[in-house]
């Protein structure tokens, strides 16, 4: 039966491991935003063995260009982006500590594996609630690559970011799991 689970980041390996397909999880703290362009950045760093420009360690990754904000606003619209585009640098940002990543859409087998490998998971936001999801940010500042615009890394802050576990760190899939009891 799923629960819901209030977590705050950093996460830790006990934090992931009590999450299970289904459960929502209510996350607050710090929050990085990170698509392809920039996770193609990260890698380049690590493959070159330099500094990350923030610790990966217990953090989670949100797969966003936010829209610009209103005035008066923290953030514009912040819907999740197609997370498939991160799988081919998803494994080395989760050796270095990544303990959750969140977006939408499926993940590849070897993403997965490598979620048991290092205790991470893999969470949906609602695609369709992007400016409710923006309401839980409570402040945003541009820690790496500025000329990326709504696509740099930012650091959020977030209170209650809504998201549901997809994969789990015993490697079950919410979406086969999904499909399965749907089969006829």
């Amino acid at each position: 039966m799923p629960k819901t689970a209030e977590l705050t980041t950093p996460l830790s390996d006990a934090d992931v491991e009590q999450l299970e397909i289904g459960d929502e999880v209510l996350l607050s703290g710090v929050v990085y935003t990170a698509r392809d362009a920039a996770h193609a950045r990260l890698v380049a760093l690590i493959d070159e063995g330099k500094n990350l420009p923030f610790d990966l360690r217990g953090q989670a990754i949100y797969y966003v260009g936010p829209s610009p904000a209103k005035p008066g606003a923290v953030i514009g619209s912040a819907g999740p982006t197609t997370s498939y585009r991160m799988d081919a640098y998803a494994g080395k940002l989760m050796a270095l500590g990544l303990k959750a990543m969140i977006g939408k859409g499926s993940r590849a087998q070897h993403v997965i594996d490598d979620m048991v490998r290092y205790k991470c998971v893999y969470l949906a936001a609602v695609g369709g609630a992007a400016a409710v999801l923006a309401n839980t940010v409570k402040s945003r500042e541009v820690v790496a690559y500025e000329d990326l615009g709504p696509e740099a890394v930012a650091r959020l802050v977030v209170e209650k970011f809504p998201t549901i576990v997809i994969n789990d760190v015993r490697g079950n899939d919410l979406y086969k799991a999904g499909r399965e009891k749907y089969k006829r």
